[in-house]
């Protein structure tokens, strides 16, 4: 979202759920990592992931932001529409663009 959409990420997070503690699951940064030497946005998205702190997941990226969503009652910040509908159906707080310019937060 934000090298797409221009969004200030930091600072939309900011606004949602304050000083909040920010972690990228391990598969996240290795699906990153893996999709960097064909894709522009993906080089930036895990120079930006890695100013996060990582935090250990297990399995496929989108499994383990679902369980790692769970297991520490966190909010999951995406666009992936796929993602989206698992955590609605799951019940998990999650972070999306609205209108191409601002995140909102819903299910908290």
């Amino acid at each position: 979202m934000p090298f797409q959409f221009r969004i200030n990420l930091e600072a939309e997070l900011r606004r949602l759920v304050g000083d909040a503690d920010v972690a990228v699951p391990t598969p996240v940064l290795a699906e990153l990592d893996a999709m960097r030497g064909r894709d522009r946005d993906a080089r930036s998205a895990a120079r930006l992931a890695g100013s996060f702190r990582p935090i250990e997941g297990h399995g496929a990226a989108d499994d383990a932001l679902l369980d790692l969503a769970t297991e520490h009652r966190g909010v999951v910040v995406t666009n992936d529409a796929a993602l989206l509908g698992r955590l609605r159906a799951s019940g998990i707080p999650r972070i999306t663009l609205r209108s191409r310019n601002h995140l909102v937060l819903e299910g908290l």
